[in-house]
């Protein structure tokens, strides 16, 4: 009998131990960095500078004192702990950015709690010192346009080094960096600022590619189409042209986005892509999946789900690869809330059934014994 309870016990450590590690494991290792295609390098830009490998996310939503379950922020926080650190130990990128929303309250929240935010933030994606880490903030950050203050946007970009604009350049490759709430275009104490920022960063663009005079001390290397990340999606009527294994469910597919809300207004969208003129945006947001071309500009757009089980049964986050010349992404997923749900179930029945046999099997030479 001590035997049989014995390994009841086994089975269910092993059983915790696949759902809540091992399945990271599993299924993130079948992911692989993406490979350069050649064909599609850019044949005006040298490039003599080594593949940056970048892992993007969106959307963690840390939870607050005000919404949710206890069990619902620890069995969240643990997901994405699990998946990132196996993502980091597993794939060991160069860069991870984050495209907003990384709290689910920032916007309501007191300095202690935000404080505590910031904790929590650091310690679920911890990165190497060899890896180095960037923020894009979103609307549930520091809120939508017009419930946003001084105060919150200084004290979420003091925390994270994240200003309304600003200009990365890694390996050759130029990162524009954007607080979509801040293009708005209304000429606020956010919007004017990072206009005029936005600005230089198109002059030093334009500069660098030999059009127009660089503003002195600001002048870039070498020119390559930059990558611009953000929170809001670019405009788009809807999410019914998209197409991807964690795209909206149908019936949110059909919702009409409204501007400046679900995504960026159609103003801001032909300023950023007229400007800047990306080779690739990704965005998030949305927590679903999407890819648009937006052709008149030969720029591809990625909408990057939420990483958290809390917004998306099947999350997932983004691998990609660039040079100054060229680049190549694929979308890493991880493992679904739902698998691990009924893998529970499955070997909670198997551990039962086999305790309910056991135990029968035990009464019957119980009472044999007492027979004889």
């Amino acid at each position: 009998y001590r035997s049989h309870c014995i390994k009841i016990v086994i089975s269910i450590v092993a059983l915790f131990i696949l759902c809540e590690l091992l399945i990271y494991h599993i299924v993130l290792i079948q992911c692989n960095w993406p490979k350069l295609d050649p064909n599609k390098a850019d044949p005006s830009i040298d490039s003599d500078e080594k593949e940056l490998k970048a892992l993007l996310l969106a959307d963690t939503h840390l939870l607050g004192p005000r919404r949710g379950h206890w069990f619902d922020k620890l069995r969240r926080e643990w997901q994405m702990y699990r998946a990132f650190q196996t993502a980091m130990t597993l794939h060991k990128p160069d860069v991870v950015f984050v495209l907003g929303d990384l709290f689910d309250e920032g916007l309501w929240c007191s300095d202690y709690e935000f404080n505590t935010y910031i904790e929590r933030f650091s310690s679920l994606f911890y990165v190497p010192n060899r890896t180095k880490l960037y923020v894009v903030v979103g609307n549930h950050d520091i809120g939508f346009h017009y419930g946003i203050t001084p105060y919150l946007h200084k004290r979420f970009s003091e925390a994270f080094g994240s200003p309304s604009v600003r200009l990365l350049t890694i390996a050759g490759n130029h990162f524009v960096l954007i607080n979509s709430m801040a293009m708005e275009g209304d000429g606020c104490f956010l919007c004017r600022p990072a206009e005029i920022q936005l600005s230089n960063i198109t002059k030093r663009l334009k500069c660098a590619k030999g059009l127009g005079t660089c503003p002195k001390g600001l002048e870039l290397k070498q020119y390559s189409r930059p990558i611009l990340l953000q929170h809001f999606p670019l405009y788009r009527e809807s999410d019914e042209e998209c197409n991807e294994p964690d795209e909206a469910p149908e019936d949110e597919k059909r919702h009409k986005f409204r501007e400046r809300w679900d995504s960026l207004s159609k103003e801001s969208t032909l300023m950023l892509l007229e400007s800047l003129n990306p080779r690739v945006v990704i965005t998030g947001h949305t927590h679903h999946g999407c890819r648009r071309y937006h052709d008149g500009f030969n720029t591809h757009e990625y909408t990057l789900p939420s990483f958290s089980w809390r917004n998306k049964d099947n999350p997932s986050y983004m691998l990609a690869i660039f040079t100054p010349n060229n680049y190549s992404v694929d979308k890493c997923y991880m493992p679904r809330e739902s698998t691990v749900i009924l893998l529970y179930i499955l070997g909670i029945l198997c551990i039962l059934i086999y305790s309910s046999l056991s135990y029968r099997r035990y009464c019957r030479r119980y009472r044999m014994f007492k027979v004889h």
